[in-house]
């Protein structure tokens, strides 16, 4: 999204490593900090947030991950509506969201049909090289039923 034109991006890990390969990936592609937002915090707090309305949304969360203290553990599989719904209170009228995951087993929860219009782009995103192995990546596109009111 930097690199093709948007106004602004936001960019948010808990993990310090990344977050310093995406300012790397910025500076080598000389793109601005100042438009280009690095967040180091949990996602699920950062939407609480009151942190604006994009166009578009790019969630690619892992498949587990510990969150804040050792008992909470995010589980995209149990997680990803909540996830989803958060996200989509800050998208535009209009808008969309990208979601992705490379969970094998993962199905995506059919209540957020309730939500969201979901297209399944899973094919159109997966590289000649991994043609075989169709479950390395599943992605949808979410538009919003309602923009905001999720």
């Amino acid at each position: 999204a930097a690199a093709g034109g948007a106004s602004r991006t936001v960019s948010v890990d808990t993990s310090r490593t990344y977050l310093e390969w995406g300012e790397k990936n910025l500076r080598l592609n000389r793109l601005s900090a100042e438009r280009n937002v690095l967040v180091r915090q949990d996602v699920m707090d950062f939407l609480e947030s009151d942190i604006g309305k994009f166009d578009l949304i790019f969630v690619d969360p892992p498949t587990f991950s510990n969150r804040k203290a050792a008992e909470d553990v995010f589980d995209v599989q149990r997680d990803h509506a909540e996830l989803l719904r958060r996200a989509s209170r800050s998208l535009k009228e209009g808008g969309r969201i990208v979601f992705s995951n490379n969970y094998r087993q993962f199905q995506l929860d059919p209540d957020l049909c309730d939500l969201f219009h979901v297209e399944e782009i899973s094919d159109s995103t997966i590289p000649p090289d991994f043609q075989r192995n169709r479950r390395i990546h599943r992605c949808w596109i979410l538009r919003s039923l309602q923009a905001g009111s999720a």
